[in-house]
């Protein structure tokens, strides 16, 4: 069974009005709530039941749901790069391979030496490296122009030889990246949140 949205309802919480639709499922147990830049705040009821309770559960986290919202108007404007846990699951291999392919061209380039490369499916971090050597890329690259994707790949390949952000790294990073300041800048116009 789909999940639902009802009528948009309104509640005020600190002297702010707040938005939130209530969705029903067969699957909930108790009442959840999520927050996202796209579809706002969301009450999930179980089938049966439990839509009395939705104020009592909002007053209790008042707190915590304008904290949210206030972070999330922060993001109007912004790109949201959102897929299904399922579509990770699905598509995390081959983007895996591209990357890797990526990495070993760019790599012929430096000559840094890695230990092994992932891919994970985050919220906050475009890549990272380890002090190991170990290159971890975020999938919703997949969804970034090429060159982007070919930025981040270099800033964590140049983290092998320069774990900070110095002079030196940035000189690093501009020998095939030259307008890295730009497309820097650009992946603040994204917005990456759970499917």
């Amino acid at each position: 069974m789909v999940k639902r949205a009802s009528v948009v309802r309104k509640i005020v919480l600190g002297g702010e009005t707040i938005s939130y639709s209530i969705r029903r499922s067969p699957r909930a147990r108790y009442l959840r709530m999520t927050i996202g830049v796209t579809e706002g705040l969301v009450v999930t009821v179980p089938r049966f039941g439990g839509e009395h309770m939705v104020e009592s559960l909002l007053r209790q986290k008042a707190a915590w749901i304008l904290k949210h919202t206030r972070r999330m108007k922060r993001h109007e404007g912004k790109i949201v790069l959102k897929h299904s846990k399922e579509e990770y699951e699905r598509n995390k291999h081959a983007f895996l391979a591209a990357i890797t392919k990526r990495v070993e061209f760019f790599n012929s380039l430096y000559r840094h030496q890695y230990t092994k490369i992932a891919i994970r499916n985050q919220t906050s971090l475009w890549g990272s490296c380890t002090r190991v050597g170990n290159l971890q890329f975020n999938y919703k690259l997949n969804f970034l122009p090429q060159r982007t994707i070919d930025y981040v790949v270099v800033h964590e390949l140049c983290h092998l030889k320069e774990h900070n952000h110095s002079h030196k790294f940035w000189a690093l990073v501009g020998k095939t990246i030259p307008e890295h300041k730009i497309i820097r800048k650009s992946l603040h116009g994204y917005v990456m949140q759970e499917g």
